[in-house]
């Protein structure tokens, strides 16, 4: 872990942390209504979507100390996962049984989006550090 952190590692140790914790809570106390989740749910149980949630949060993290570029892997979890909750809000919304779930799948949508727009970003130059004058 020679490398500093830097804006892109923050990012990763952040929604990392926080992808965990929501897989965390699928497993540990999964959400009392569920109708925006049939989709994924009548083919996989929750507490596996919640595994899936924290290994894409434990890959994100492992990531954040990579130099930019083999840092993706952690990009790419972090969206990936996101992915099967948008489709299956947004279907059960279109379907009707869940009136709500324009909002729930426009929110993970949205963070996935912002996720991507993360992962193009470089990471910025650090100035160098000047030497103080060598006196005599």
């Amino acid at each position: 872990m020679s490398r500093q952190l830097g804006r892109r590692g923050a990012f990763l140790l952040a929604f990392g942390t926080v992808w965990g914790l929501i897989g965390y809570g699928q497993i540990s106390a999964p959400p009392p209504d569920q109708r925006g989740l049939h989709l994924l749910l009548d083919r996989v149980p929750l507490y596996v979507w919640g595994w899936l949630w924290i290994t894409a949060g434990v890959v994100a993290i492992a990531s954040a100390w990579l130099p930019q570029g083999s840092d993706r892997f952690g990009f790419l979890t972090l969206s990936l996962i996101v992915l099967p909750w948008v489709i299956s809000y947004l279907v059960a919304w279109w379907q009707g049984s869940f009136p709500r779930g324009w909002i729930a799948g426009a929110l993970y949508g949205g963070l996935a989006i912002g996720i991507m727009v993360v992962a193009g970003w470089g990471e910025p130059l650090r100035p160098k550090r000047e030497e103080p004058p060598y006196d005599s």
